[in-house]
C-alpha cells in the first residue's frame, strides 16, 4: 500500500467500533454494484494477529489497530463520497477541524499507517499476556491440578508464571505454562 498518484487520496472513514470489517464488506459489495471501482483504489482495516489463553487453549484472534476506522484510497467526488455516506455503519469521514470536508491524510501519516501495518506484519503472532502479578489462578494441568495461587510474576518471553501455592502449609513457587493454568471465577 502506498501513495499512488495525484488523483486519489488516502481518507478515513469512522465507523462504529467493531464494525471495522462490516463496513468494508458491505462497501465493496455497493462498489461493485454501482461500477466505482475505478475510483476506489484500497479499502483498508489495518489490523495484526494475537494469540491468547482462554480455557487453557490457545487462540489466535487479529486485533484492529485503529478501532471505529476504516482507511479509503479514493477518488473522493459527489457520487463517491455519497455512496460511502450511505453505508451502514459509516458515521462519516475525519475532517480539518471544524470542517465537514473531508480531509485526505498526509504522506507523514499514510507512512505511520503502513509501518504500523508492516511491523505488525513483521511480528507476526504477538502473545497477549492474559496474566499478571497478583492475578488468583487455578492450576489445571500437570501434578498440581486443581491447586490455586497467586501469580507472582510473568515472563511473556518464554510463556511462562510463578505461581505461589500452598503444598502442606508451605508457601511454594511453581514455574508454569499459560496453558497449565486459568483465572479463579
Amino acid at each position: 500500500m502506498a501513495i499512488k498518484n495525484d488523483i486519489q487520496k488516502w481518507y478515513v472513514l469512522r465507523t462504529f467500533s467493531g464494525h471495522e470489517k462490516k463496513v468494508v464488506e458491505a462497501l465493496t459489495r455497493a462498489i461493485d454494484e454501482q461500477g466505482l471501482g475505478h475510483k476506489i483504489g484500497e479499502i483498508v482495516v489495518p489490523t495484526e494477529t494475537v494469540f491468547e489463553m482462554r480455557n487453557g487453549k490457545k487462540r489466535t484472534k487479529e486485533n484492529v489497530l485503529y478501532k471505529g476506522y476504516v482507511f479509503i484510497y479514493a477518488l473522493l467526488d459527489l457520487e463517491v463520497k455519497h455512496l460511502i455516506n450511505e453505508i451502514q455503519g459509516v458515521t462519516g469521514f475525519l475532517t480539518q477541524g471544524q470542517g465537514t470536508e473531508p480531509a485526505p491524510l498526509r504522506p507523514d501519516e499514510v507512512a505511520r499507517m503502513i509501518g504500523r501495518m508492516d511491523e505488525a506484519k513483521e511480528k507476526g503472532e504477538i502473545p497477549e499476556i492474559p496474566f499478571k502479578a497478583g492475578d488468583l489462578v487455578k492450576v489445571v494441568d500437570g501434578p498440581f491440578n486443581n491447586f490455586t495461587g497467586t501469580v507472582e510474576d510473568v515472563d511473556p518471553d518464554k510463556m511462562k508464571v510463578k505461581v505461589m501455592v500452598s503444598i502442606f502449609g508451605r508457601r511454594t513457587p511453581l514455574e508454569l505454562d499459560y496453558l497449565s493454568i486459568e483465572h479463579t471465577t
